[in-house]
């Protein structure tokens, strides 16, 4: 099985290689044909451990493949840690991965960086194998990192566009900071364990208990450092403010970015570090509470969005929101489930939304679209699929996983769990609101699209249809399938620990679980249901059958409005406070250091000291060799004067 791991992971770095070096050379077909050709075989092999690990259940792999680098005692090497949740990882990054691919070919087909780009989302994947994949801090840490370089040259892959400059500045620039806290964490990791290897740090954890550091928990503190970390990569307020600017970059990695790599790996992280995470309900507590609070107020974001990029983007902060709430809960193998209905619905509606863009030459504004469902069917019918899986339609993949992570915040006995649970509640009817609002506004009512481009529209080509098609299904029955195994079954039990004793919402949720197709019907008798109607109902009334209310509410509300449209201030916060603020320190800082101490000080001083001593020797050179021989008769009286004088003379010992 060695073999097998490093094969899913070299075999898309090999595609991203060839295509970046050569490409060129090899003409966009054969480029497309080989990065292609290692995600298939990386897809491939990711089902064939999927089925050893998790269907056969075959034993854990954790070895290390060579040794990085030795530092006295510290063994830091590159190895795998494959098991149950590895496994889960795999198939959904190498999937969505592989559709992203097959769909880019139809997206940038007139694109000039054809071959650059496919070179990018080869390397892309490699970076998220490797981070799930690792068994290790140091190894979690290089694929952390490069996830977020592919992602900063993804971004800003338009970079003759200004915006996508400043979007790709800012995703680098927001996730450092969340970076510097992630590293903070693995460096307190290794203060107490001595180590970097995942099992021994686990093994060590008696070590921490009851210790404490600035005057907090020590195990407290390095889960919140280690938090601070996947808020940046997976988008958590306020360290959210990076992701709706990522939709400056191609539609394709929108896609990966939502659905599948980056902003899953703080998901992903927070599951693998469970048993640490068990031992501190202040963190857990900030987890779930940061988790709500995104899951809430990200989700009113996508009401005022009209960018049909933007709004599925808002919706990706909502439902991470939603995934780290359910860790915060302790019901990590929910957050997984999510994550993984979430990256095939979420795949889907970008890429939908790609194919609607391409139609509609490269007009991403809904207001100008509408009743594009008889000239796009195939786009209409999977985009449709995927809006229901979104909202937690019943029997859709999105229905199962949002309506465990409620029932878990139900059930869970953390301080603030009740509000947290009203929160998430209330997401339904947003999420099901902007979700509708868009479908709606693109989809169906009069065509507001501009008559030049309404005599071209069509549908997408097959390179963009296949994978809209390939998508939808697992969108639709994915959640049915997986429930029961997942969560109930023992997928993910040699992955994640939960201290049952104290925190009991898994356990609570196998007792009230009857079987996926019992959530069908009982879905009628939930809350979340009928808050999903009133929010596609609500949708339908402003967008098709009272237009004008829109407005209406819209001029009624103007604070409220502006509030949302301004992002809650956030960019405006960090305009005046940081960017402003790191600016004056500057200024300060070039005044008092760079021209006051070195300029005027070092440097200027020491030139001005250097003519201050010469304008005082500057006398005593008068040419007259009488006076030079006075001064050296004179030096001489005193150099005799120091020595009889000043040191341990024996002519001044005589005794007469």
């Amino acid at each position: 099985m060695e073999n097998i791991y490093l094969a899913i992971a070299l075999s898309p770095l090999l595609g991203a290689i060839i295509a970046g070096f050569f490409g060129g050379m090899l003409g966009r077909t054969a480029t497309h044909t080989i990065t292609i050709f290692g995600v298939l075989v990386s897809t491939v092999l990711a089902l064939v451990v999927f089925n050893h690990h998790v269907l056969e259940q075959g034993e854990v792999f954790n070895q290390n493949l060579y040794t990085w680098m030795q530092i006295g005692s510290l063994n830091v090497s590159v190895g795998f840690l494959v098991d149950n949740l590895t496994s889960v990882m795999l198939v959904v990054v190498s999937f969505v991965s592989l559709m992203v691919h097959i769909y880019t070919i139809g997206y940038m087909h007139d694109d000039d960086g054809y071959t650059k780009f496919f070179s990018y989302i080869s390397l892309f994947t490699f970076s998220m194998f490797m981070l799930v994949m690792s068994n290790n801090f140091m190894q979690l840490f290089f694929g952390w990192e490069a996830v977020g370089l592919v992602s900063y040259l993804l971004i800003g892959f338009w970079h003759h566009k200004e915006s996508a400059v400043e979007a790709n500045l800012k995703a680098f620039l927001v996730n450092r900071v969340g970076d510097f806290g992630f590293l903070l964490g693995i460096g307190l990791v290794l203060a107490f364990s001595g180590s970097l290897d995942y099992m021994e740090v686990f093994s060590s954890l008696d070590k921490v208990i009851g210790q404490s550091l600035w005057g907090a928990d020590l195990i407290t503190v390095i889960c919140l450092l280690l938090f601070v970390g996947a808020m940046g990569k997976s988008a958590q307020v306020p360290l959210h403010v990076w992701l709706p600017g990522s939709m400056e970059g191609p539609t394709p990695i929108s896609a990966l970015i939502h659905a599948a790599t980056m902003v899953t790996a703080g998901i992903f992280m927070v599951s693998r570090m469970s048993p640490m995470f068990e031992l501190s309900d202040v963190a857990l507590t900030v987890v779930m509470v940061i988790g709500a609070i995104t899951a809430l107020f990200m989700g009113l974001l996508g009401i005022v969005q009209n960018d049909i990029k933007k709004v599925v983007a808002y919706s990706t902060l909502s439902q991470l929101g939603y995934m780290t709430v359910a860790l915060g809960v302790s019901a990590y193998s929910v957050a997984i489930f999510h994550l993984m209905t979430h990256a095939f619905f979420k795949a889907l509606l970008f890429l939908g939304a790609g194919s609607v863009i391409v139609a509609m030459h490269h007009e991403q504004d809904i207001r100008k679209m509408g009743g594009l469902r008889k000239q796009m069917p195939i786009t209409y019918w999977t985009g449709l699929i995927g809006t229901l899986a979104l909202i937690g339609f019943p029997g859709f993949a999105g229905f199962y996983s949002k309506d465990m992570i409620i029932e878990a915040v139900h059930f869970s006995s953390l301080p603030y769990a009740d509000w947290v649970y009203y929160a998430v509640v209330a997401g339904v009817f947003i999420t099901a609101f902007y979700s509708f609002r868009m479908f709606f506004l693109v989809f169906h009512g009069e065509s507001r699209v501009d008559p030049h481009t309404e005599e071209h529209l069509h549908e997408s080509a097959p390179s963009i249809t296949f994978p809209l098609i390939a998508l939808a299904i697992p969108s639709a029955v994915i959640g049915y399938l997986t429930i029961d195994p997942m969560l109930f079954n023992g997928w993910l039990d040699n992955a994640i620990t939960i201290d049952a004793a104290k925190h009991a919402s898994m356990t609570e949720l196998s007792k009230m679980f009857h079987g996926a197709a019992a959530m069908i019907p009982h879905a009628v008798y939930t809350v979340p249901f009928w808050m999903m109607v009133g929010g596609i109902a609500a949708a339908w009334v402003f967008s098709l059958y009272r237009t004008q209310w829109a407005t209406w509410v819209q001029s009624k509300f103007q604070g409220i409005n502006y509030i949302l449209e301004s992002l809650y201030g956030f960019d405006r916060f960090n305009e005046i406070v940081f960017v402003s603020g790191i600016k004056k320190l500057g200024n300060f800082l070039w005044k008092v250091s760079d021209a006051g101490l070195i300029d005027k000080m070092v440097v200027n001083g020491s030139a001005r000291m250097v003519g201050f001593i010469g304008s005082v020797v500057r006398p005593i050179q008068t040419g007259y060799v009488y006076h030079y021989a006075f001064f050296m008769i004179f030096s001489l009286l005193i150099i005799l004067t120091w020595v009889l004088f000043a040191g341990d003379n024996p002519l001044l010992q005589i005794e007469f």
